[in-house]
């Protein structure tokens, strides 16, 4: 999804330009790509936050430039409430790029109610994809995640067009015990027999007894 935003190009730099920048409303960006001039650019704050929350990934540019860019990378404050850089890289229409993708858990994984815990160990992979498709996240259905069982990067549903650039048997998440299985609990609490003691002297009593 693409979504249109102004910008402007700034010959300031450094670390102070950019703090004066942000609090004026700005975000500092850079465009590169195609072989082309790295630009420094100056992005309202409002705008980028409304096209980060929308999910778009690839941009218009509009003002003292007119193209497509992707979204590469955005920088966030150390809470992650204010956007401090973002990295664009120059597109074409119909071009495929690679994208790392977040990964979101949907469901609930039966591997759970049987005593075990699910772990989400990876949570983007990157894939290849036509920029007019590049997804906001790609989702991992843990509802038929069993205990000692897994989803990898090739489980994931791609749209259409993409392919994964990441080892496919890369493992995103899986469900692994947290204590004794119900069996061996039950194993535990069942009664043992055990053998009587042998009373020390018993035996000498009885010799003398039938003596």
């Amino acid at each position: 999804m693409a979504e249109e935003i102004s910008v402007k190009v700034r010959d300031l730099r450094g670390k102070k330009n950019a703090r004066r920048m942000r609090q004026q409303g700005q975000v500092p960006a850079v465009l590169y790509g195609h072989g082309k001039e790295t630009v420094s650019l100056a992005v309202p704050t409002e705008e980028l936050e409304a096209a980060v929350r929308h999910g778009a990934r690839v941009l218009e540019l509009r003002g003292d430039l007119n193209e497509s860019a992707f979204l590469r990378e955005v920088q966030w404050d150390t809470f992650g409430t204010e956007v401090l850089h973002i990295d664009l890289t120059r597109v074409r229409a119909g071009e495929k790029i690679e994208a790392a993708i977040p990964v979101e858990l949907k469901g609930e994984a039966p591997g759970s109610k049987a005593g075990g815990m699910v772990e989400h160990l990876v949570h983007a992979v990157t894939i290849e994809c036509p920029m007019s498709v590049v997804p906001e996240k790609l989702v991992a259905d843990i509802n038929a995640l069993e205990l000692n069982t897994s989803i990898s990067a090739a489980d994931l549903e791609l749209p259409k067009g993409a392919s994964l650039v990441d080892r496919p048997d890369t493992v995103l998440v899986h469900c692994v015990p947290v204590g004794p299985s119900p069996d061996e609990l039950e194993e535990e609490a069942a009664p043992v027999d055990a053998a009587e003691p042998e009373v020390i002297g018993r035996k000498a009593e009885e010799a003398d007894s039938e003596g």
